[in-house]
């Protein structure tokens, strides 16, 4: 944003357009012989060099512009930025993602269970405000994919880049929370949860999910645990990524709900179920307006000068001028 110090200055650029006119449009400026060309029974004369008709062009352009800018430096333009600036740490949130084959069951339509739960996490971040959020995606295996931070778009890159099955093919849901826990640990936040998306039982890893929430719960860590999907037969469909075969068929669709309850139980949190993609929106919408705290910010705001830089500009637009009429057409004043 720029200000001036004297806007009243700025008028004067009205008088710019009538005196280009005088200068380059009017008929009586000068400089120029007319002549009647009635007796004239010769070749007519043919039109100048276009080259130098473009440089006189420029020269004058960077005159009036350089004038132009001269007369902003005049009125005190400074550039104004604000900076706003949070007294305060937002709320540390974990995402916990299933990475299993059975996310790929198509009940969540148009896209898989998968895709519907990256979308949602997508909006539930777009939507916070100075939060540090993280995301674990876990499979046979438990991987962190990006550590508590406050860069937005990082996070969204390296959540639409998470594939099915990167991680093997099973559910180790204890591992997830685990690891999610270890990378909260060490935050001086005054709140912090994980939210945990699966559509499994936990079947792999060294660590049971009731061990887990147990972790969660002596370091103040509320889960949010959320099934996805709904019961009984749905249509599958996922990709092997170490061969590109593409695997369909018709999956018997059930969770563990009762591990779920006592997950979220334990650590104060809650357990949602999402049988639906609206009801997940509506899941994750609850939680976003849920987990909020007053935050204290101020704004500081900067002020910079930048009436030597017009000047100086403008000086070296003028003189452009100067020496382009100087030494290309040797013009005498």
């Amino acid at each position: 944003m720029i200000t001036f110090d004297f806007p009243g200055m700025l008028f004067v650029i009205i008088l710019l357009p009538p005196l280009i006119f005088l200068r380059h449009f009017w008929k009586n400026r000068g400089g120029r012989l007319s002549f009647s060309f009635t007796i004239w029974n010769q070749e007519v004369f043919k039109p100048g060099i276009y080259f130098s008709k473009l440089i006189l062009f420029l020269g004058s352009f960077f005159f009036w512009l350089g004038l132009l800018f001269l007369i902003i430096a005049n009125a005190g333009p400074s550039l104004v930025t604000r900076e706003k600036i949070y007294m305060t740490r937002g709320i540390d949130i974990m995402f916990v993602l299933d990475e299993s084959p059975s996310m790929g069951a198509k009940d969540f339509l148009p896209v898989n269970r998968f895709e519907s739960a990256k979308g949602v996490i997508k909006n539930f971040v777009q939507g916070r405000d100075h939060d540090p959020v993280g995301l674990v995606s876990f499979g046979k295996n438990a991987v962190l994919r990006i550590p508590p931070g406050l860069d937005y778009d990082n996070f969204l890159t390296q959540l639409g880049n998470l594939q099915l099955l990167d991680l093997g093919n099973g559910t180790a849901m204890g591992m997830g929370i685990a690891l999610a826990c270890l990378h909260l640990k060490e935050s001086t936040a005054k709140e912090k949860i994980i939210i945990l998306l699966t559509d499994g039982e936990n079947n792999s890893g060294e660590i049971v999910p009731e061990s887990a929430a147990q972790i969660a719960a002596a370091m103040g860590i509320k889960i949010y645990s959320i099934g996805l999907g709904s019961s009984g037969k749905v249509p599958l469909e996922f990709t092997d990524l170490e061969t590109g075969k593409i695997y369909r068929g018709i999956y018997e669709s059930a969770y563990n709900e009762d591990i779920l309850k006592e997950i979220s139980n334990i650590t104060n949190g809650e357990f949602y179920q999402a049988r639906s993609p609206g009801a997940l929106d509506t899941i994750m919408s609850s939680l976003d307006s849920l987990e909020r705290i007053e935050k204290r910010t101020k704004l500081n705001i900067k002020t910079r000068p930048i009436h030597r830089e017009l000047i100086l500009l403008g000086f070296i637009l003028i003189l452009s001028d100067f020496f382009l009429k100087k030494w290309i057409f040797r013009e005498v004043l």
